[in-house]
């Protein structure tokens, strides 16, 4: 069963920038490999996606703002949030796809304050 634990999270004025990291317990190079948010009182949100092969997608209220990446070699994804504004704010959940099987992680909160 793959672990994966998300770090990074915290409050941030509106403006700022913070890193997510996704640490998974075992291999990942064969993964999509995603990050969603949920926010109170809202739907779970794709904030991004990034294949094995490293291409990846956005969501529109991100795009030009995030930064997924990943590093095989150390089985971590990261996302680099910058331009952070406060509807960003929400809990942000690492995923791994595989052909069979579907991981999450805890989560790690992000606020970020008018």
């Amino acid at each position: 069963q793959l672990q994966l634990a998300e770090s990074g999270g915290g409050l941030v004025q509106a403006g700022g920038s913070l890193r997510l990291s996704c640490a998974a317990s075992g291999s990942i190079s064969s993964a999509n490999m995603g990050w969603h948010r949920l926010a109170p009182g809202k739907q779970r949100e794709l904030v991004a996606t990034i294949s094995p092969g490293g291409i990846a997608n956005y969501g529109n209220s991100v795009k030009g703002r995030f930064t997924i990446s990943r590093d095989n070699a150390k089985n971590t994804v990261y996302l680099q949030m910058n331009s952070l504004k406060p509807e960003d704010t929400a809990v942000y959940y690492c995923n791994a796809g595989f052909l069979l099987s579907t991981y999450w992680g805890q989560g790690t909160q992000v606020t970020v304050s008018s």
